[in-house]
C-alpha cells in the first residue's frame, strides 16, 4: 500500500478520483461533441438526436446495477472494482476514436442509416462508461472512513473530474470538437489503466449494524467476499420512487421504435401523476424507529425521490443547449454555435472544478452535506431562470452559467458522500448502480418527452424554464432527507490490516 493511502492524504484522495475523471472526462466529451457532430455533420434532427442520447440512460439502466451486483461479490486482480475500470476505460477509449469516423465506419460497412451506427456507438461508449462509472465511484466508498473523509473523497473527486472537464471544453472551443475527442481518447485510456493499480481495496466490507468486534470477527473468519445478489424484486422495490420514470421510459422507446402511442398526452399525464404521488410517499415516510437497514432503505428511497428531477433539468440543458442558443442568438455560424456551447460548458464545468472543495466541503462539515446540496439546488434553478431573461449575447450565458456551475458541482459531489452513509458497505456497488437510475430514467424523459417539446415550441427559452422548474423541484425534496449519521471512522484498509496482523 502506498504511504499516501495510509495517511489518506490530498494525493492519495487525487490518484483516487483520477479513473473517475476518465469516465467524467469521456461523458464531457460526449456532451461536447454529440450533439454538434450529429446536427452539423451528419444533418440529423432534434428527435433522432434525442433517441441517439437515449443509449445512455439505457446503458447505464443495464450497465451500472448488473456491473455494481457483481464487482460487490468478486475478487480479481487483488481488487473488487479494478478489473471492470480497467475494462470499460479501454472500450470507453476506442468509441471515442470512433465518434468522428462514423462517415468512414458507415462507407466501410456499405450501409445507408447513419442514425444507427450512430446509435450503436453512443450505445457501447455509454455502456463502456458505465462499466466503469459505478466502480470508480464505490471505490471511493470503499476505501474511506464514513464522515468527512468520504465527503472529502467525493468533492475530490468532482475537484479533478472538473478540472479535466474544464480543459475538454476548453481544448473543443480553441482548437475544435475533433481535437477535443483524439485527446480525450488518450487521456481516459492512461486515467482509467494506471491508477487502479496504485489503489489498495479491503477485501472485507462491512454490513449493517456491526460493531468494531463484530467486523474483526468476520474479516478474520468469514468470505471476504460474501455473495448477495439482489433479485429482480429486491431491486424492483428498491427504486419505487422510479416506477413512474421508469414507465414512462418503456412507453416512449416502444412510441420512438414502433411508432404506437396512445391517443393525446394521457400516458404522459399518467406517468408524470404517478412519479409525484411515489416521489411524494417516499419524502414522507418515516426513518425514525426503524431498525438500521430498514431506515436505511427508507433513507435511500429519499434520496433517489430527491435526485431524480436534478437530473431532468441537467440533462436537457447538456442535450438540447445548442437549440437554445440558436434561437436566442440567430446570426450565429454553425462552428460559432458550437463554439458558444462548448464556453457556456467550459463556464459551468469551471465553477463545478473549483468549488467542491474550497467551498462545498467546508459548508458540508458545517451546515450538514444535505442542507449545503439542497441550498446549491436553489441557485442552480435561479441561475437557469436569470438564463430565460438575460441570456441574449454570449458573454452574458457565460456569467450566468457560472451561477448554474454551483448546483451542478454539488449535484456531481455531494449525493454520493450522502447515500453512500445510508446504506450496507458490502453492497455498495449494488446501491450505486440503483442510485444511477434517479440518473439515467430522468434522463429518459429529457431524450424523448423534453425532445419533443423542444422541437415543437417555437421559443426555445422553453428548455431552459423546464430546466430551472425541475431543479427547484429537486431542491426542494432534498429538505425532506435526513442528514446521515457516520457509522464508521476508521480507515477501512488500515482497519483491515490491523485485524490481519
Amino acid at each position: 500500500m502506498l504511504d499516501i493511502q495510509k495517511k489518506l492524504s490530498n494525493s492519495f484522495y487525487a490518484l483516487l478520483a483520477l479513473p473517475a475523471t476518465a469516465m467524467g472526462l469521456g461523458l464531457s466529451i460526449q456532451i461536447a461533441a454529440l450533439s454538434w457532430l450529429l446536427t452539423y455533420e451528419y444533418g440529423l434532427s432534434i428527435s433522432d438526436i434525442g433517441l441517439v442520447w437515449a443509449t445512455g440512460p439505457i446503458a447505464g439502466i443495464v450497465g451500472q446495477v448488473i456491473i455494481g451486483i457483481i464487482s460487490d461479490n468478486v475478487w480479481v486482480m487483488n481488487g473488487r472494482r479494478r478489473v471492470f475500470i480497467i475494462v470499460g476505460g479501454v472500450l470507453a477509449s476506442l468509441m471515442l476514436l470512433a465518434l468522428p469516423n462514423i462517415g468512414i465506419i458507415q462507407a466501410g460497412l456499405g450501409v445507408e442509416a447513419i442514425l444507427g451506427i450512430a446509435i450503436v456507438i453512443s450505445m457501447v461508449l455509454d455502456l463502456s462508461i458505465n462499466v466503469s462509472f459505478n466502480p470508480t465511484r464505490s471505490i471511493i466508498a470503499d476505501v474511506t472512513p464514513e464522515g468527512r473523509a468520504r465527503t472529502k473523497g467525493y468533492t475530490w473527486m468532482q475537484f479533478v473530474s472538473g478540472t479535466f472537464g474544464v480543459l475538454s471544453y476548453f481544448i473543443g472551443a480553441t482548437l475544435g470538437n475533433i481535437a477535443l475527442i483524439y485527446i480525450g481518447a488518450a487521456v481516459v485510456l492512461l486515467f482509467s489503466v494506471i491508477p487502479p493499480f496504485f489503489i489498495k481495496e479491503p477485501r472485507y466490507l462491512g454490513r449493517y449494524g456491526e460493531d468494531e468486534d463484530e467486523i474483526t470477527k468476520s474479516m478474520e473468519n468469514e468470505d471476504p467476499t460474501p455473495i448477495h445478489y439482489a433479485s429482480p424484486f429486491e431491486v424492483f422495490m428498491n427504486i419505487r420512487p422510479l416506477w413512474g420514470f421508469l414507465l414512462y421510459g418503456i412507453y416512449a422507446i416502444i412510441k420512438r421504435l414502433s411508432g404506437f402511442e396512445f391517443p393525446g398526452y394521457y400516458f404522459e399525464t399518467f406517468a408524470l401523476a404517478l412519479s409525484v404521488l411515489l416521489i411524494v410517499q417516499a419524502l414522507m415516510a418515516k426513518e425514525d424507529g426503524k431498525s438500521a437497514e430498514e431506515a436505511g432503505k427508507i433513507g435511500f428511497q429519499k434520496i433517489l425521490a430527491a435526485h431524480s428531477f436534478s437530473w431532468i433539468g441537467v440533462q436537457s440543458m447538456f442535450i438540447y443547449f445548442f437549440a437554445f442558443v440558436e434561437f436566442q442568438i440567430p446570426d450565429l455560424s454553425n462552428e460559432a454555435i458550437g463554439s458558444v456551447v462548448n464556453w457556456s460548458f467550459f463556464t459551468l464545468n469551471l465553477v463545478a472544478a473549483i468549488i467542491p472543495v474550497l467551498i462545498l466541503e467546508p459548508l458540508a462539515n458545517k451546515f450538514g452535506r444535505v442542507k449545503t446540496h439542497a441550498g446549491s439546488l436553489f441557485i442552480m434553478a435561479f441561475g437557469y431562470a436569470c438564463i430565460v431573461y438575460l441570456g441574449n449575447s454570449p458573454f452574458t450565458i457565460y456569467f450566468l452559467m457560472m451561477i448554474v456551475g454551483i448546483g451542478w458541482a454539488s449535484i456531481i459531489s455531494l449525493p454520493f458522500a450522502i447515500m453512500s452513509q445510508k446504506v450496507a458497505q458490502n453492497q455498495m456497488g449494488l446501491y450505486m448502480g440503483l442510485f444511477n437510475l434517479s440518473v439515467v430514467l430522468p434522463q429518459l424523459v429529457s431524450s424523448f418527452a423534453i425532445g419533443e417539446v423542444v422541437e415543437d415550441v417555437p421559443e426555445k427559452t422553453i428548455l431552459l424554464i423546464i430546466c430551472s422548474v425541475t431543479v427547484l423541484a429537486s431542491a426542494i425534496a432534498w429538505s425532506f432527507v435526513k442528514e446521515p449519521e457516520d457509522r464508521f471512522t476508521e480507515n477501512p484498509v488500515i482497519s483491515e490490516l490491523e485485524s490481519e496482523s
